[in-house]
């Protein structure tokens, strides 16, 4: 929150690493099992033991630890706190990527504050990185320094999402004419390209505030930008775009308001 000493935010940075790590992990025990049973949502999204396992023990573990501070998850809804902090817990992001066995699913664990994200981390169990940012501290992927790639345009460059359905035809044809490649490595898998400077841009039409929270946080300590597709700033928009900012970031968003 405002004011927070860097000691005690690197700590909370820490302890969030922990715990995305601890709980994605868990999920590995699902991962590609035999006995894995897909149930469906009444938004139609599938959910397993494996999403409600790792939330159930993020709650568990933020509740002893932090009593005052607010969650909100994907699975089982808010809980309100008083601390003016929430956390907020995607427990598998990509879980259709998860139930069929390829290994880009994560676990997303982000702080908020009156301020906005604090703390955002990118867990991904199968893959073994974890990449995280905290306000002021820099981005990182497993102990290293992480930056996002700079480039001046869209020509070029590699611009990721999680699938084609929300994307209409103007906008496929807007970003590919003006030079720019297309790739569904998505979800926050895309989002840790990006900020890593394995990738140029990642386009979330519609998207959840568990899907984004971590976002703002790590795209901008990795020198670059995260928006809503209006241009928006903070993860709550339902919609997300992340860059390494900069022309590039201002020509996709022109891009994709046709």
């Amino acid at each position: 929150m405002p004011g927070v000493e860097p000691d005690a935010l690197a700590e909370l940075l820490e302890e969030a690493v922990a715990l995305a790590r601890a709980a994605g992990d868990r999920t590995l025990r699902w991962f590609r099992a035999p006995d894995l049973v897909v149930d469906t949502k009444a938004d139609l999204t599938p959910v397993t033991e494996a999403d409600r396992d790792a939330e159930r023990y993020l709650r568990a573990e933020l509740g002893r630890r932090h009593p005052g501070d607010g969650i909100l998850g994907e699975e089982e809804g808010e809980l309100a706190g008083r601390s003016g902090r929430r956390w907020i817990i995607d427990p598998i992001d990509g879980t259709k990527a998860f139930t069929h066995g390829v290994p880009l699913y994560s676990t997303l664990l982000a702080v908020l504050d009156e301020s906005g994200p604090l703390v955002g981390v990118v867990h991904l169990p199968a893959l073994g990185q974890t990449v995280y940012a905290a306000r002021g501290l820099g981005c990182w992927l497993d102990g290293q320094p992480a930056r996002a790639r700079s480039r001046p345009g869209l020509d070029g460059a590699w611009v990721m999402t999680s699938g084609l359905t929300a994307w209409t035809r103007a906008r496929i044809e807007a970003v590919q004419s003006r030079g720019a490649s297309i790739r569904t490595w998505g979800d926050a898998y895309g989002y840790s390209l990006v900020a890593t400077g394995f990738a140029d841009a990642m386009v979330d039409p519609e998207a959840s505030l568990w899907d984004l929270a971590p976002m703002p946080v790590i795209l901008a300590e990795a020198g670059g930008r995260f928006t809503t597709l209006e241009g928006a700033g903070g993860p709550e928009g339902g919609s997300g775009v992340g860059t390494a900012g900069g022309p590039l970031h201002d020509e996709l968003l022109a891009a994709l308001a046709c």
